[in-house]
């Protein structure tokens, strides 16, 4: 299991969950708002804050869907434009249901 970490801009954010809709047993995503910024420095003022507003997404998928997803935010969020976003793919040992006490590498 894999976990695919995004971060997109927030107008992209209803294009790419229709993408992923698309893509056969999904298994879902968490979004979140946060901000943050970049190695691109831009010059100071006295009210300035580098942070720009992003949507970070959580998707843990089987490691067989994994490419099809990357593949489908690397697509649907881009902007061709400087600071479109971000994505990452992360190992997963393993999850686990809180309501049923459930666990193993297999749970997402």
């Amino acid at each position: 299991m894999k976990e695919i970490r995004a971060y997109i801009q927030p107008f992209m954010l209803s294009k790419l969950t229709q993408i992923l809709l698309e893509i056969p047993n999904f298994p879902g995503m968490s979004v979140s708002d946060c901000e943050g910024f970049g190695r691109e420095k831009l010059v100071p003022r006295q009210d300035y804050t580098p942070y720009v507003s992003r949507k970070r997404i959580e998707i843990f998928a089987p490691d067989e869907m994994v490419e099809c997803i990357f593949s489908a935010v690397m697509t649907s969020a881009n902007t061709h434009q400087q600071g479109a976003g971000k994505v990452y793919i992360i190992d997963v040992e393993r999850g686990g249901k809180i309501c049923t006490g459930e666990q193993g590498e297999e749970l997402a």
